[in-house]
Order: C-alpha cells, then sequence, then structure tokens
C-alpha cells in the first residue's frame, strides 16, 4: 500500500494544511480581545489564514489533477483536505461574527470551547504527522481524543446556553452569545468530522 522510501508529497500537503489550520486555532484562542480595534486586528489575521488555506487546498488539487497515481484513494485525500478546511473556515466565520457583534466579551464557556478546540486541531496535526509516516494504527488514540474533545464541547454547549437563557435579560446580547456558541459548537463538530474521516482512511488501507 505505501513506500517507505521518502514522505509522500500527499501526505506532507495534507500535513500543511493541517499546521495551517492548528497555527490559526491557536492564534484565536491566545488572542486578547480587550477593545473593538482589537477586533478587527484577530479578524484580518485570520482572514489570512483561511485565504493560506485555500491556497494550500488548490495546491493539493493541482497535485491530484497531474497524479496518476496515490498512496491512498484521492476521495478521501480530498475529504481530509476539505473537511480540515472546515475547522478554519469555522474559525474564521466565528471570529468574523465577533468583530460583526462588535462583541468583546469572552466568557468562561467560549475560552473553554477554544481550549477544546485547539486541542483538537493538535491532534489532528499529529494524526496528520503519523499519516505521513504511513503508521495508521498509531493514529487511533488521536481519533478518541478528538471525539472526547467533541463531547466536553457539547456539554460545554448545553451548560452554557441553559445560563444564558436563565440569566441573561438584554435579547439583544442573547442573540449574539447564543449564535457565537452555536458556531463554536460547529468547529467542533468539523473536527469531530476530521476524526471520522482519519478513520476511514484507516478502514480502507490498515
Amino acid at each position: 500500500m505505501f513506500s517507505s522510501r521518502k514522505p509522500d508529497p500527499f501526505f506532507l500537503s495534507l500535513h500543511k494544511i493541517a499546521e495551517n489550520m492548528r497555527e490559526a486555532i491557536h492564534y484565536a484562542r491566545d488572542f486578547r480581545i480587550e477593545t473593538v480595534a482589537d477586533l478587527k486586528e484577530i479578524s484580518v489575521k485570520m482572514k489570512k489564514y483561511e485565504t493560506d488555506g485555500d491556497h494550500l487546498i488548490h495546491e493539493l488539487i493541482v497535485m491530484l489533477n497531474k497524479s496518476f497515481m496515490t498512496p491512498i484513494e484521492r476521495e478521501d485525500i480530498l475529504a481530509l483536505a476539505n473537511k480540515m478546511d472546515d475547522v478554519l473556515d469555522g474559525a474564521e466565520h466565528c471570529i468574523a461574527h465577533f468583530e460583526m457583534f462588535s462583541f468583546i466579551e469572552v466568557d468562561e464557556s467560549m475560552r473553554k470551547f477554544f481550549d477544546y478546540i485547539s486541542s483538537s486541531a493538535d491532534e489532528i496535526v499529529a494524526a496528520t504527522d503519523l499519516l505521513n509516516k504511513k503508521d495508521l494504527i498509531a493514529m487511533r488514540k488521536h481519533i478518541i481524543l478528538i471525539k472526547d474533545y467533541e463531547r466536553e464541547c457539547d456539554e460545554i454547549s448545553r451548560s452554557s446556553t441553559k445560563q444564558l437563557f436563565l440569566n441573561e435579560k438584554d435579547p439583544i446580547r442573547l442573540i449574539k452569545m447564543r449564535d457565537i456558541y452555536d458556531q463554536l459548537e460547529e468547529i467542533a463538530d468539523s473536527c469531530q468530522d476530521v476524526a471520522n474521516t482519519l478513520e476511514t482512511i484507516i478502514m480502507r488501507n490498515a
């Protein structure tokens, strides 16, 4: 199935896509929003990460179109790339809503979301590194962790939404916060989609 002579360019390309996604997620988590001007700064930077991700996807598609042989099914390569890109797109979209709402009050639930999503991004990179090394079985532990983090985000979503409707009296603020919670949960779901795609790759090639 795999050649062990040298790293495969397709796997290296997937790893670059994963690394760009992780860097963007960590940037969003670590950035401290204190003013409306901060929102503009982080929004511009996240858009740059998204654009870089689109370029990496395009380069991968060009490689796929030019290559007769691929190390795994080309559909699986493209699916994994697109699922990782969904994580990045979701993060950029969420930050764009922070700016659109001029929302600078990041609460503890949002921080927890970003912590778990960042951990998921780390596991995605680790899994793609193992894919590059052709160590499919070792990828399973990272897939399990990603799914664990998604479940944690589900719990945060339920509890934070419950508290929001119990305690928030301003309907406009409630709408803004609910929107952001929902988007953060969707990013976690996208991370799980990556894990599911990795599982499919293992199933077909191990």
